[in-house]
């Protein structure tokens, strides 16, 4: 098995991509909430000291973290390439991923980045509409309602969350380029960051043509 480690900036697109590469044949998507969740309910010996973490209101440590992505990679015979997101996010969580790896016979195919515009960033996010009564997600720009301001599904006025005001937005980025960067620079080091044009429409085409050149 192969990993890829997905980077990017809030609002750069990580999500949609990962919904998309999960439909490719061999590519498994796991998010650092799907890894928590999946391994306590499996009931894993990591999985179950995760548990006391979060029930306590603790963070779980980093080192568990890669046990529980040992535990998955060893539980699945199937998945050629595990695509994480959300971990690691800092150098030392690289650091403690790549000791798993190398503990476990797993190669990092790449860090792929989804290099966005902090411009560009904050206008998709500050776009974001909600539903408060369904759910319903809207965006001004890209899928924006039928009626200005109110919900295609129930009628009702759309909302926008506090964290997707564009003051709330260049923060969570003050944030990513504090504590990721340095993640970038590591897997640029180490010659295995791949970087693709996130701010264009055809990201999924330029995704797969990336991979498809470190196959």
């Amino acid at each position: 098995m192969n990993i890829v480690i997905l980077l990017g900036a809030p609002g750069s697109g990580k999500g949609t991509i990962a919904v998309e590469l999960a439909k490719t044949a061999g590519i498994r998507h796991l998010s650092s909430g799907d890894l928590l969740r999946g391994a306590v309910k499996a009931g894993t010996p990591a999985g179950l000291k995760a548990k006391t973490f979060m029930e306590s209101g603790n963070l779980v440590p980093d080192e568990l973290i890669a046990d529980m992505i040992a535990d998955t990679v060893a539980a699945d015979k199937e998945t050629q390439t595990l695509l994480l997101d959300g971990f690691p996010r800092n150098v030392a969580q690289a650091e403690i991923l790549a000791k798993m790896m190398a503990d476990n016979g797993i190669t990092l195919r790449c860090a792929l980045l989804l290099d966005v515009p902090d411009a560009v960033v904050i206008r998709r996010i500050s776009g974001r509409r909600v539903c408060p009564a369904c759910g319903a997600g809207f965006n001004v720009d890209s899928m924006p309602p039928k009626q200005e301001g109110i919900c295609d599904a129930c009628g009702a006025a759309l909302i926008i969350r506090k964290d997707d005001t564009p003051e709330t937005v260049q923060h969570r980025l003050d944030v990513y380029a504090a504590q990721t960067l340095p993640l970038i620079d590591y897997y640029k080091q180490a010659n295995a960051l791949v970087t693709v044009d996130g701010s264009h429409d055809d990201l999924d085409a330029k995704v797969r043509e990336a991979l498809e050149k470190i196959s």
